[in-house]
């Protein structure tokens, strides 16, 4: 029996921008070989796959081409638009999605969608020297949470023009590095990138889950609780994150670019 997917470009309000997921809409849940197999085929940063659980919740899943993951926010965002999109949802409901991470939600806030993910916490650390020779950049502050490193360096400026060595980021016993920094430009906050080669992409154009990190992280040093961020990926992409106790509000819009259905 087919399967529908869509590709959806998230944390953007333009096609071919943002971060791009395909969504996969099971009618039960699939052998994970096929998943992974799937998620080579559409070589995207992330492939979601839901199935509708009896009390209308959803169990979602997310595969990189190579590695399933425990946290994802565009591949969420994406899927949320979706199920909205194809009326398996009312615009009025709240998508509620049952994951490696635990619960979490997704709500419409006028054209933005609104995600309820928990603050990840990143401690100072020592950094390997691979790591700071592999970014190219000398560090304001080096961390690690139980995802990735993060990294602060000196300007924005610098966040844009990096050309991290991928080969030796591979090596770092990590997810991926995030390089941020506070922003030049006034309709930003801060600013980062993020480089995941370890999980089989080399950058990813758009993190939401970066920012569970990032907001706890610039709500120490800058004294507020609400940003508006911009990861500098060449497609590039734009949040609103909000810090709430131990919480992050992730906002983002959405469009889809493609429909089909998987035949094997």
């Amino acid at each position: 029996m087919p399967v529908p997917f869509m590709q959806v470009d998230a944390f953007t309000s333009e096609p071919f921008a943002g971060n791009p997921a395909a969504i996969v809409f099971l009618p039960v849940t699939a052998d994970e070989g096929w998943m992974r197999q799937v998620a080579a085929e559409m070589n995207q940063s992330e492939t979601a796959f839901l199935v509708r659980l009896a009390d209308g919740d959803f169990h979602l899943r997310w595969f990189t081409p190579t590695v399933e993951v425990d946290l994802c926010g565009h591949a969420t965002l994406a899927s949320a638009h979706a199920l909205w999109e194809r009326g398996d949802l009312a615009p009025e409901d709240i998508a509620r999605f049952h994951t490696r991470s635990g619960l979490l939600t997704a709500t419409q806030r006028g054209d933005w969608i609104e995600l309820d993910f928990p603050a990840t916490q990143t401690e100072f650390c020592d950094p390997p020297l691979e790591l700071l020779e592999a970014i190219g950049a000398e560090a304001q502050f080096v961390g690690r949470n139980k995802f990735d490193y993060l990294v602060e360096v000196a300007s924005e400026e610098i966040v844009r023009r990096l050309t991290p060595d991928h080969a030796r980021l591979r090596t770092l016993p990590v997810r991926g590095v995030i390089v941020t920094s506070q922003a030049t430009r006034k309709e930003w906050d801060f600013v980062s990138r993020f480089f995941a080669p370890g999980s089989g992409i080399d950058e990813d154009p758009v993190t939401g889950s970066a920012h569970c990190a990032l907001t706890p992280y610039w709500s120490e040093k800058l004294g507020q609780t609400s940003f508006t961020a911009r990861q500098m990926s060449p497609r590039g992409g734009t949040l609103q994150t909000e810090l709430k106790g131990d919480r992050v509000l992730l906002r983002g819009q959405a469009v889809t670019v493609l429909r089909g259905e998987i035949l094997t």
